[in-house]
């Protein structure tokens, strides 16, 4: 910028003693044209260096404003998250060579995707789909459905034991706000049943392949029964066969045999 200004300068001042002498008629016609080329040329590069100096400083030129923008336009209508880039940062945009320089990320709250892992000796039992509740550690009061949409073909090893990612639809109501990177956790129904009997699995006894439980007699003794066990959610499990509701069992208490709902 500065060497623009002092060759504009100097074009300048040959053009003024030129034209003096031309006025006179002691110089020729050509060598009048050349000082007049030079003063024309050094004052488009002066206009360049100046272009060039605003587009650095502001992003565009006043020359040029109409035909280069550095207006950037997101592709989806959304919350900005973060702007990685600070002012007087370079970027480069994106092309064949490169992926180009991340300026924001942008992202629809009404379309969030919960994002978490399940062990291997789980992910069996999923299939893409399947309905799940969602829970948020920093909104304990807060539960809402998602819809299981992808689950990895590859595991990938986390503190020692192989884990798939999964990935589910999540379905906010409009009145809350969910922000991104929450930490949250997935429940998945595998088996539903309903209006069965059921008792805390701590009640019963299990000896190799078979379940027993001890029935209350009308002795007021108590025997050993064997059952046959059903679903369990890891605390009620329920009882297919071997007694029937109204039962008195002893386990580490005495319970009475509910009718109940087990999910798994």
């Amino acid at each position: 910028m500065r060497l623009s200004e002092i060759n504009l300068k100097q074009a300048q001042v040959n053009y003024d003693r030129e034209k003096a002498l031309f006025d006179k008629n002691l110089v020729s016609a050509e060598e009048m044209d050349q000082v007049t080329q030079k003063l024309a040329q050094a004052k488009e590069e002066r206009a360049a260096a100046q272009d060039a100096l605003e587009v650095i400083r502001d992003g565009v030129s006043q020359s040029n404003a109409t035909s280069s923008s550095t207006l950037v336009r997101s592709t989806i209508t959304g919350l900005i998250l973060n702007v990685p880039v600070k002012v007087g940062n370079s970027v480069i945009q994106a092309n064949t060579m490169n992926d180009g320089t991340t300026v924001a990320t942008v992202a629809d709250m009404n379309d969030l995707i919960f994002d978490g892992n399940i062990d291997e000796t789980e992910v069996g039992s999923l299939v893409e789909g399947m309905p799940l509740v969602i829970t948020i550690g920093a909104l304990s009061d807060y539960r809402f459905d998602a819809t299981l949409e992808y689950i990895s073909p590859k595991a990938v090893e986390n503190n020692g034991a192989n884990q798939f990612e999964v990935k589910a639809a999540v379905k906010v109501a409009s009145d809350r706000m969910i922000r991104s990177g929450y930490s949250a956790n997935a429940e998945i129904i595998l088996e539903h049943v309903e209006q069965v009997i059921s008792l805390p699995e701590s009640a019963l006894e299990f000896s190799g392949d078979s379940t027993f439980v001890y029935r209350k007699t009308a002795t007021g003794t108590y025997e050993r029964q064997r059952v046959t066990t059903g679903v369990s959610d890891g605390l009620d499990i329920e009882i297919l066969s071997g007694i029937a509701e109204g039962d008195i069992v002893r386990g580490p208490k005495i319970v009475n045999v509910p009718d109940n709902t087990v999910k798994n």
